[in-house]
């Protein structure tokens, strides 16, 4: 006899639609799975077999293949247990279910319980989309599930709860039903009033929360540079719904995503160990799952000591930053994920930490100096939009009685201005959210000056000898200093912060 019933595989975060057929015939025993399955795929078989003896059916003494279509894209995953095995209840003739409009997806334990898996909600939402009324998962995945619109969700905890429900009619609980409603991944957010003093680099890091750029903090070890830094988030805005459904997908296809949340409504914070490697960073390994870098989609990379990475492993995000996603390719796939993240990175500014200290003297040698400051490259540094020195504090700033500035202040000032943003992007190509990914195409349009204002970047220009990017990033965060003063053209005053706070890399590199 013959089955087939509906399930989903996922390039990246991209589902497609998986036929599991399922064939039984009189011959020699045994059970073959096709279809390029992996390793885990291939296992499924002794899952699917213990977990049948083990709900009371006889063992299979029949000639079983199971065929996961199209053929020719490879399987992974424990995905396709559920429906195996459900295909080969009814191709064995010990079961007569329909599971037309019906998808299915899951793993079976050995005893017949569902076990969650990854990626189910980008599964769920494609389901709606290619027009089935239900999907049913495990009970475990019920939370992010539940946000998915189009389709119904239904939740088992057992194979024998799906097979009561296709044959009896027995009601499996909706999604919606099981979901807690907690949707916070990260809890409590250190406020930027912690900080003392530090005007200038918190202003540079309202600008960059603001316009969504780039940031590099150098300084002296103490300073602050990773107290800011990890604050970042408390100014951000909120994700929109769009923004936080995809950094979901992204942290469920990881396989990332607590049981109990159903949606991730903070933007991601991610600060990997200065060891990591660069499939890492930027995705890959074995099954190419997404890396720090789209799992930090939407919101903050945070790379401390950035000199200690290993080189190749910074160069690898350059591509990454300037397009907002990852390509991976491999001989038989080729998988994207986003990667429209913020990147803020902090560094010493010799071996030693103290070289440009206004108190302490540096020891080491140029040589030294060059050495270190030579691991983050030219167009590395290119790619970061505002640089920043941070100087050590003095004793009356950290005594200081009055209360800091917080971070619920300065957020407000940043909605506005991605409020403003918003407005000026909405019918913009390629979804341009903020001023940090204004192409090329409308950056003339969107960067109106004023004449006085457009001859102090011209002499900057030659001044700095600039290369285009480095001419194209001053401009957008002049920008972005603009919408927070709530100006229409760019002024001379918001070309001078963008300088400012572009211009580090000439006193430490020499460069643009």
């Amino acid at each position: 006899m013959f089955s087939s019933l509906a399930s989903f595989g996922l390039s990246g975060i991209t589902p497609y639609l998986v036929s599991v057929e399922v064939d039984s015939r009189r011959a020699m025993p045994g059970f073959d799975i096709v279809g390029l399955p992996d390793a885990a795929v291939k296992e499924s078989k002794e899952r699917v077999r213990s977990a049948i003896q083990n709900m009371g059916y006889p063992a299979p003494m029949s000639k079983l293949v199971a065929n996961l279509a199209p053929a020719d894209t490879k399987k992974q995953g424990s995905v396709y247990d559920l429906p195996i095995l459900l295909g080969l209840l009814v191709a064995c003739g010990y079961e007569s279910l329909d599971f037309t409009g019906t998808a299915v997806i899951g793993e079976v334990g050995l005893s017949g319980e569902l076990r969650g898996v990854p990626g189910v909600l980008p599964m769920v939402l494609d389901a709606g989309k290619l027009g089935y009324n239900r999907v049913i998962i495990p009970a475990r995945n019920a939370a992010e599930a539940s946000v998915a619109a189009g389709v119904e969700v239904l939740c088992a905890e057992h194979v024998r709860d799906v097979v009561d429900y296709f044959k009896n009619g027995t009601p499996l609980s909706p999604a919606q039903s099981l979901s807690t409603g907690s949707k916070s991944a990260q809890g409590y957010l250190p406020d930027l009033a912690d900080v003392k003093g530090q005007a200038e680099a918190k202003r540079a890091l309202e600008v960059a929360a603001a316009g969504g750029h780039n940031m590099l903090l150098i300084g002296p070890p103490g300073t602050g540079k990773s107290m800011l830094a990890k604050r970042l988030p408390s100014i951000l805005p909120p994700m929109t719904l769009e923004e936080s459904i995809e950094v979901t997908k992204i942290h469920s296809v990881a396989g990332m995503l607590p049981p109990d949340i159903a949606l991730i409504e903070d933007r991601p914070f991610r600060s990997p160990h200065h060891t990591v490697s660069p499939a890492s960073l930027i995705g890959g390994g074995p099954h190419a799952r997404p890396g720090d870098i789209s799992l930090a989609h939407a919101g903050v990379l945070f790379l401390d000591e950035l000199p200690q990475f290993h080189k190749h492993a910074i160069e690898v995000l350059r591509q990454p930053l300037e397009d907002g996603i990852v390509t991976i390719s491999r001989v038989r796939q080729r998988l994207s994920y986003p990667s429209r993240t913020m990147l803020v990175a902090a560094m010493n500014p010799c071996p030693c930490g103290l070289f440009g200290h206004p108190t302490k003297p540096c020891n080491c040698a140029q040589s030294a100096i060059s050495r270190y400051l030579g691991r983050v490259s030219g167009p590395m540094l290119d790619r970061i939009d505002i640089h920043m020195e941070v100087l050590p504090v003095e004793y009356q700033q950290l005594t200081a009685t009055q209360k800091e500035e917080s971070s619920a202040d300065v957020r407000a000032r940043v909605c506005t201005a991605r409020k403003i943003q918003h407005d000026r992007f909405k019918n913009a190509p390629n979804g341009v959210s903020c001023n940090a990914y204004i192409p090329p195409a409308l950056l003339d349009e969107a960067c109106g000056m004023e004449s006085a204002a457009e001859k102090m970047l011209a002499a900057a220009f030659d001044r700095m000898g600039l290369s285009a990017r480095g001419y194209g990033r001053i401009l957008k965060v002049a920008r972005t200093v603009a919408d927070l003063d709530g100006a229409g053209l760019i002024g001379t005053s918001h070309i001078a912060q963008a300088i400012q706070m572009r211009s580090l890399d000439r006193k430490y590199w020499g460069g643009s």
